[in-house]
């Protein structure tokens, strides 16, 4: 690893960044086609119009390691508050926050790292395997062992994170909704030696070893996130022993490791960083493998997109276990900013805990945001038992809405001098007075609540896309997108093109612009699957290009903007011999018709219609009814019923239809519905945890539901498609 002569230092760093940010959005919401760079089957290369030259992989020279990124924020904001927490009192609330600077955090995760190595090494149960043999601190590898994290989200999660980065040792993660058999696979397959997790994990693993001893022959350390004390925890430590495990909890393996100090072993650029395992849809899921400059660069990609400030307040709400929010996590210590974390693995607490933090930025998911404008409405613009606050929020917000749709105000949030201060009112009283922008991904969220959410908050909201593969964001949205649904051009650390779906009628010469399956290259793509060459070579073609499996448009007359709207091989022929793509038709209803937040669209070739499964919104759907039917309904079974009566329902999938309006040909319409409440679980295994559908066990468990509909028939038979 070369080494400077001169250190830069770490306040000048950031104010250089805070000199040169925000970046112009003007010029980041745009790409353009690289001359000559079109092949027969395939669209051009687009490359985004602020770097078309070469894509971009560091946002400073010197900070290329996610380790750099914070011993840097360390060094610039070292007595500024890092992670924080709320305890519990004794009356069941919970206390104000509680931070450790970033000194402290620094000190700590060195302490941790050194024990690590210490109860590892030392432990009586280590093996003569090959993994074992990478235990000692001393010993010099390419490759570390890998340190597993199973837990929701607190403070010690990050710990393990900035631990491993320091150390140089690759982790993974697991979490509830993988089931018994997934947690045995990836432990397996890691051959991880070490889990730390939350206290209520602790049986379960040593459960599964107990059960799978040859497959986790290397699991011999378990570290509880919680402190181990009094009669039932000692009852746990010999529990553990028994299955050739050695039981600690954090704060004892930090007092090791200030006995038995070890200084950091620095990552290099292409050290893995971690292995984050896909939700897949069928089978295993797939390890996505990614170093240090995949993460950089997607820290990167975030700061060129970031319209907050660098130094700011973060509330790590999405599961830590996913890329997403992992990624958030990542920007937020590598910018100083002070991180707080739910009360519990409740969601239920995000406006609590928000009020008391009051965050500068959110990351949320579409389910998240339909639920926080059904609030809003309720108080406002819906808010019938006070007509005065319904009247003045209602010329408030359309106001609002009026500006922000006007041309010359792209990319601009337009002020009013009375109605901003209104609309302030109602943010502070939500707990988001601080916040100055939310960004949305995951999955399709309708234009009109991304319209009214503006207006109402008056702030900015980015739709974005990303996978695991590629460390989540490379593309984002401008937050004041006249026109909300894409999501945005491609940024500047990756590259994409289309590749022709002749079979799906998708091809590069499409009127209005290229449609196919997105590739995409570049240094924030990660380079393979962990152990898995097959599924590797499958997802890359011979120039480097990787196979997203999503199918997109890319709008040519605006900025090159791109438009998720298919799954490559989700389709079926019908009857008629129409081919259906059942995923275009699912994000194109639930982006469009805000009532409902689950859809399972299914057909074959022995009908001429579709059917579905449709998954109401519980809070939304209560305004939908007492608009269309006059009518209240408060107890979830009733509404159930209610909706599923043949008039009602016939009335309900006649606005369904009526909202995507002519964005569907008529044989993609649905023509009938079974109506239910979060009819796709996980638990069922009909969705992965990032809600995919896994569509061959949704045909099997729904079977009787889908044969009972096309039994019934069209109840749309007079109504025109």
């Amino acid at each position: 690893m070369s080494k400077s002569l001169f250190q830069e230092d770490a306040t000048h760093i950031f104010e250089t960044l805070t000199k040169n940010l925000p970046i112009d959005p003007r010029k980041l919401n745009i790409a353009i086609p690289i001359a000559n760079s079109e092949q027969e089957g395939y669209s051009a290369t687009y490359r985004n119009s602020y770097s078309p030259d070469q894509l971009i992989d560091t946002f400073y020279p010197s900070l290329d390691t996610l380790y750099k990124l914070f011993e840097n924020a360390c060094d610039a904001y070292k007595d500024s508050p890092c992670l924080g927490y709320r305890t519990k009192n004794l009356d069941g609330s919970f206390s104000h926050y509680l931070f450790q600077d970033y000194q402290t955090i620094r000190e700590r995760r060195n302490n941790f790292g050194s024990g690590i190595f210490r109860i590892l090494s030392t432990s009586p149960f280590r093996l003569n395997t090959e993994c074992h043999s990478k235990l000692d601190y001393e010993t010099e590898c390419d490759e570390r062992f890998i340190l597993t994290i199973f837990s929701h989200n607190r403070p010690e999660w990050a710990m393990c994170d900035i631990t491993s980065i320091a150390y140089s040792i690759p982790n993974t993660a697991l979490y509830d909704t993988l089931g018994p058999d997934t947690s045995r696979y990836i432990l397996t397959l890691t051959e991880s030696p070490i889990v730390i997790c939350s206290k209520e994990k602790i049986k379960t693993l040593i459960n599964l070893k107990k059960n799978n001893e040859q497959d986790l022959k290397n699991l011999i350390v378990i570290v509880s996130m919680d402190d181990l004390e009094g009669y039932e925890d000692e009852k746990l430590v010999e529990l553990a022993h028994a299955t050739n495990i050695n039981l600690y909890d954090t704060k004892n393996v930090e007092r090791i490791g200030e006995i038995h100090y070890k200084s950091p072993i620095p990552p290099k650029p292409d050290t893995i960083f971690t292995i984050t395992f896909t939700s897949g849809t069928t089978g295993n899921p797939k390890g996505v493998v990614l170093t240090h400059k995949n993460a950089v660069c997607a820290m990167t990609f975030r700061i060129s997109a970031s319209r907050t400030d660098l130094h700011g307040t973060h509330y790590s709400f999405l599961p830590l276990a996913h890329i997403y929010e992992r990624t958030n996590i990542c920007f937020a210590l590598s910018t100083g900013s002070k991180v707080g974390f739910p009360q519990g693995k409740s969601p239920a607490t995000l406006l609590d805990d928000v009020k008391e933090l009051k965050p500068t930025g959110l990351a949320l998911v579409p389910r998240v945001l339909t639920k926080l404008e059904a609030a809003i409405k309720a108080q406002t613009i819906s808010n019938s038992e006070r007509p005065i606050v319904q009247s003045i929020y209602a010329r408030a917000i359309n106001e609002k809405l009026r500006l922000q749709s006007l041309p010359e105000n792209e990319h601009l949030n337009p002020p009013h001098f009375v109605y901003d201060r209104v609309l302030g009112l109602l943010k502070k009283k939500i707990g988001l007075a601080n916040v100055t922008g939310i960004s949305t991904g995951s999955s399709p969220i309708s234009n009109e609540t991304l319209k009214f959410l503006k207006a109402a908050l008056n702030l900015g909201i980015s739709n974005g896309y990303g996978s695991s593969e590629s460390f989540a964001g490379i593309l984002a949205s401008s937050r004041f997108d006249k026109n909300p649904g894409s999501v945005g051009a491609i940024g500047v650390t990756t590259e994409v093109r289309v590749r022709d779906l002749p079979t799906m009628n998708y091809t590069s010469k499409d009127e209005g612009g290229p449609r196919g399956e997105m590739m995409l290259r570049g240094p924030q793509i990660f380079s393979h699957y962990y152990k898995n060459p097959e599924e590797t070579a499958k997802s890359f073609d011979s120039e480097g290009w990787f196979h997203t499996g999503d199918v997109i448009r890319i709008d040519t007359l605006d900025n090159n903007k791109i438009y998720i709207i298919d799954r490559v091989k989700n389709f079926f022929k019908m009857a008629q011999g129409e081919f259906v793509t059942p995923e275009r038709i699912e994000n194109t209803y639930l982006s469009q018709f805000p009532f409902i937040a689950q859809l399972f669209v299914h057909g074959d070739s022995l009908q001429s219609y579709l059917v579905g499964v449709v998954g109401i919104d519980a809070t939304t759907i209560q305004q939908y009814i007492y608009r269309r039917f006059k009518d209240k309904i408060e107890n979830k079974d009733d509404i159930i019923k209610f909706l599923n009566m043949p008039k009602n329902k016939k009335i309900f999938l006649t606005d369904m239809n009526s909202s995507i309006a002519t964005q569907l040909q008529g044989f993609e319409k649905l023509n009938n519905i079974k109506i239910e409440l979060d009819p796709l679980t996980v638990d069922l295994d009909l969705i992965t945890p990032t809600q995919k559908i896994k569509r061959p066990n949704c045909i099997k468990y729904f079977k009787p539901v889908l044969d009972e509909l096309y039994q019934e028939g069209s109840i749309l038979k007079d109504v025109k498609l």
